[in-house]
């Protein structure tokens, strides 16, 4: 198949596989719902239906919160790529979402303990602070580290620290705040209540806009800073608002469902292989896609396989995503990692 036919039919593909993941994660579960009885129950949300409660109260929250999630995850990974230049770039192994996860459990055990309540706002602005931070680190260290494998493992050794420092606070945590930090530590999308899905998608939808309007500038930095400053291109100002958009995707990530490893960097690798090709234009909403079925594929696995017990999801997808990133280093040309 060629490549003009293989966009098409991969956006066909994608589509097909999130509709089918939306119906088997509304029908499976603890709860099996038969598919006439969740027609009705669709149709009916104010009915006092047990099954029209476990969809509209848990499942639909639920899924939807994952495709938005995972499509972020995977768009956020992207841009991480495009802006050092490398696929094995991401917010999990860079310490981006470790970064997010310590801040975002500062904020919850300082609202918790005080008998507050906990606004979707403090979560994504805590997130972001601490992405932004790891970040700075990040690029502090690119300036002085040449080869790309050394600063991948600087950014390992932030992601080390920092959830470190997180499970000694989470440790010292009052005994009644610890569950909750815990279970959001391990990375899951169950508790997300329609609040949660409005303020995630406010965030997620206009920074996804964002990087599909600068697609014609990262295609050109994809060909190398000078050939984009020959195009016109703001090269600081473009790289600054990759990374600001970036850790706003990672951000809503880790404030939600906590940290969820490997997605960003197996989703946008496996995307360019299905598609042939890394035009920005196609990559970021093909990537948003591909994240959106990655973890509603993986959701349906920790809810499913082991039910009543659920697995985490960062678990679950560390199973699946792993196996790509190695066999994404193994064929990659030597010398393309340094």
């Amino acid at each position: 198949m060629n490549r003009e036919k293989r966009i098409p039919a991969g956006f066909a593909l994608l589509l097909g596989l999130l509709a089918l993941l939306l119906v088997c994660n509304l029908l499976a579960g603890s709860t099996r719902i038969p598919l006439d009885e969740a027609l009705r129950a669709l149709f009916s949300p104010r009915s006092a239906d047990t099954s029209a409660s476990v969809l509209w109260s848990i499942r639909m929250p639920r899924l939807l919160s994952a495709a938005i999630l995972g499509g972020a995850l995977a768009v956020s990974g992207f841009l991480l790529q495009t802006f050092f230049l490398n696929p094995i770039a991401g917010p999990y192994v860079l310490g981006v979402s470790s970064g997010a996860k310590l801040t975002v459990a500062l904020a919850m055990i300082f609202c918790l303990s005080r008998g507050t309540a906990i606004h979707s706002a403090t979560l994504i602005l805590a997130a972001f602070v601490g992405s932004m931070v790891s970040m700075g680190f990040i690029l502090l260290a690119s300036r002085r580290l040449r080869g790309m494998g050394m600063l991948i493992v600087c950014g390992v050794m932030i992601g080390y620290i920092c959830s470190a420092v997180t499970e000694f606070v989470i440790t010292f945590a009052d005994d009644s705040n610890i569950v909750n930090l815990h279970n959001w530590s391990m990375g899951s999308f169950s508790g997300v209540a329609w609040g949660d899905v409005a303020a995630s998608a406010a965030a997620v939808i206009p920074a996804t806009i964002c990087a599909v309007l600068l697609s014609k500038p990262m295609g050109a930095y994809q060909l190398g800073e000078n050939y984009a400053r020959s195009m016109g291109v703001n090269v600081p100002r473009f790289r600054t608002a990759l990374i600001l958009l970036s850790s706003i995707l990672a951000a809503c990530v880790t404030a939600f469902a906590g940290p969820i490893s490997f997605v960003g960097i197996a989703v946008p690798h496996l995307v360019k292989r299905l598609f042939a090709t890394a035009k920005p234009l196609v990559m970021v909403p093909a990537c948003f896609l591909g994240g959106s079925v990655f973890c509603l594929f993986c959701d349906l696995i920790a809810r499913t396989l082991f039910a009543p017990t659920e697995l985490s999801i960062s678990s679950v997808t560390a199973v699946f995503g792993a196996p790509v990133v190695i066999w994404m280093l193994l064929t990659r040309k030597r010398g393309e990692m340094a």
